[in-house]
């Protein structure tokens, strides 16, 4: 007679409050053994049942007969001369991924993927040569996180922590579970990052930003643009030829910001093809026209990798700076972090070897 397979654990890490109270209340435990569990696994970033020392020892034995709190796994650290230091992560779902954490001297920032791979094929972007390998799931974007703030607790000398989806893949495609993890990373009693410092990075998904828009909890909106025309934009991002510029900038319009809080549009510059003299007044245009209350990140193109595209002059990018800020459009320059490690925009690519046979070699069936 065939043996039945035994059930597969649960996996808790990713579990927001009302599921872990539908745990306990199944376990034939009280309802608020929930919140203290949702205390442990998020705020006090313990990575076994055995540590939760204010349940019970029973619960405890219950919680580790059926469930696993499962974080990525680091398989490999490396170092950039300013101090970036990229991850190469192995996810506990299967495949890897790649994750950055940058310091400054006033704050950190985590740059974390929601995606193994990404599906947009954006032209300019390494991460696009992979195809989609997968979306990660809630508590496998959240335990990034937690990963680097344990792994750099010394380094991190008490600066507050940014957190930014801006890593390997499309946030939005992924929306739930992106969502999911933002819910966890900003909840004051879970990892209590506070939403101001979360942003969430799209390379255009109309329809996502306005489901977003009506999320109880939102982060922080940044759109990747790198286009002043729809011909150019679809060009280099396919995606503009199913949310245009005027449907994707209608939809950022109707994103609610708080009292002092702007847009961001990412606006990666490549030379000789969206970087022109007429570049400038043509964004500020699109920028008025909509209505949004926005600033622009420049970032000049990171070369490598093959790519068919050239970083432009650091006058040119000076110049494009200087005509946005005559027309009265707030930008920026992004400082290029990591790049002898392949760790900057664009770049994160699973370049070892092994991450690229193993998130290549582990391909799942996709879904929204």
């Amino acid at each position: 007679m065939t043996q039945p397979l035994p059930a597969r654990p649960s996996e808790l890490l990713g579990a927001d409050l009302p599921a872990l109270e539908h745990l306990v209340e199944g376990l034939g435990e009280k309802r608020f053994h929930a919140r203290q569990i949702y205390h442990w696994v998020y705020a006090r970033r313990v990575e076994s049942f055995e540590r939760m020392t204010s349940l019970s020892r029973p619960l405890r034995e219950k919680l580790a007969g059926g469930h696993t709190l499962s974080r990525p796994r680091v398989v490999k650290v490396q170092e950039s001369s300013d101090g970036t230091r990229k991850y190469l992560m192995a996810a506990p779902g299967g495949g890897q991924v790649e994750s950055v954490w940058i310091p400054e001297e006033d704050r950190l920032t985590f740059c974390i993927s929601p995606q193994i791979g990404c599906a947009l094929d954006c032209h300019f972007c390494l991460t696009a040569q992979l195809g989609l390998v997968r979306h990660l799931t809630a508590g496998e974007i959240v335990g990034q996180v937690l990963v680097l703030l344990d792994d750099n607790a010394t380094r991190a000398r008490g600066r507050p922590v940014n957190i930014v989806m801006m890593g390997m893949g499309e946030a939005l495609h992924n929306y739930d579970n992106a969502v999911a993890a933002v819910r966890l990373l900003a909840d004051a009693g879970g990892v209590g990052i506070p939403r101001r410092r979360i942003t969430l990075s799209t390379a255009g998904m109309a329809p996502g930003i306005l489901r977003l828009a009506a999320e109880p909890v939102r982060p922080r909106l940044a759109v990747s643009l790198n286009a002043t025309t729809d011909a150019i934009r679809s060009r280099l991002m396919p995606v503009n030829r199913r949310y245009p510029l005027d449907t994707l900038l209608d939809a950022c319009r109707r994103y609610p910001l708080a009292p002092r809080e702007r847009l961001t549009f990412e606006y990666v510059l490549l030379r000789g093809i969206n970087d022109s003299a007429v570049d400038p007044p043509r964004l500020a245009a699109l920028i008025n026209r909509h209505q949004l209350r926005a600033k622009v990140n420049l970032i000049p193109f990171n070369e490598g990798g093959g790519l068919d595209f050239a970083e432009p002059s650091t006058e040119s990018v000076q110049a494009f700076r200087d005509d946005l800020l005559a027309l009265g459009v707030p930008v920026s320059i992004r400082r290029n972090r990591g790049r002898d490690i392949s760790a900057a925009c664009g770049q994160l690519a699973l370049t070892a070897a092994a991450g690229r046979d193993a998130a290549v070699g582990k391909k799942t069936p996709t879904h929204n």
